[in-house]
């Protein structure tokens, strides 16, 4: 049966892809009829993604311009095309207020969360797409609407990777669509300092009743990359179950969790 996604035969890069929303993107679009490559930084949890996912994978980071050429060149050669890019690779280091950031750690968070990328976007679009067009989604964040404790880094590079977004869907258009998915606290390692504690507090202050899944960002990521979504492109798709419309979030459940939240740090 043929997948109503439509991505049979595409290939597709997803960075990130080891665990978390990037492994359920990677799994979501090979379930949906891409071949897909994979990256990240650990070269075991790669062989066992693409393994998963039933394609191929390549470790290295993204903050690295060789690595982004490589694995562009790699999913060229064994699938025959570049047909979709999804930037989830991130970094949520410095953490901490801006006035004590390292900046050289304040520069990693750019070069992951924005500089990288626009380098894969510029090697997909020479090698493959500028001739034969394609799409291309951005992970970014809900929390880059607001500011928040401690998640200043974070917070601003996403900011720039909206903006990047928008930027490239004007300039790429009509060869290559480029959107964004905005997550709100899903359920992933990177988050699990916010949540693990909490989690059911934290889902019954929302309009959905829970913190995100991975596989929620996942589906969202698989629409917009497919022909389902031809038309759209410089969008930002909201999932973060009703985050930004709980009328009532004052008198919650989990409005005395999120106080509490101000001031944990990722070591607890």
């Amino acid at each position: 049966m043929m997948s109503p996604y439509g991505l049979e035969g595409r290939a597709a890069i997803v960075t990130g892809a080891t665990r978390g929303i990037g492994l359920a993107v990677a799994e979501a679009l090979a379930g949906a009829g891409a071949r897909v490559c994979v990256s990240a930084r650990e070269p075991e949890g790669v062989r066992r993604a693409a393994e998963r996912v039933g394609g191929i994978g390549l470790a290295g980071s993204v903050a690295d311009a060789a690595h982004l050429a490589e694995l562009t060149a790699l999913t060229l050669r064994t699938f025959g095309s570049l047909d979709i890019v999804v930037n989830n690779a991130a970094t949520n280091q410095p953490y901490g207020p801006l006035m004590d950031a390292d900046p050289d750690r304040w520069r990693e968070a750019f070069a992951v969360n924005v500089e990288a990328p626009l380098r894969l976007t510029q090697c997909a679009w020479r090698a493959w797409m500028g001739e034969h067009g394609g799409t291309v989604v951005n992970v970014c964040t809900e929390g880059a609407a607001h500011v928040g404790p401690r998640v200043g880094a974070y917070g601003t590079s996403k900011a720039a990777l909206l903006h990047l977004t928008r930027q490239l869907a004007g300039e790429l258009a009509p060869k290559v669509r480029v959107n964004s998915v905005s997550p709100g606290l899903v359920r992933t390692e990177m988050a699990r300092f916010v949540w693990e504690r909490a989690e059911d507090e934290l889902g019954a202050g929302l309009p959905l009743g829970r913190i995100g899944r991975p596989e929620d960002i996942a589906r969202a990521v698989t629409w917009l990359a497919s022909d389902a979504a031809e038309w759209i492109t410089g969008a930002d798709l909201l999932v973060d179950g009703g985050t930004r419309v709980r009328a009532a979030y004052e008198g919650s459940p989990a409005h005395s969790v999120q106080e509490r939240l101000r001031t944990r740090t990722p070591d607890g």
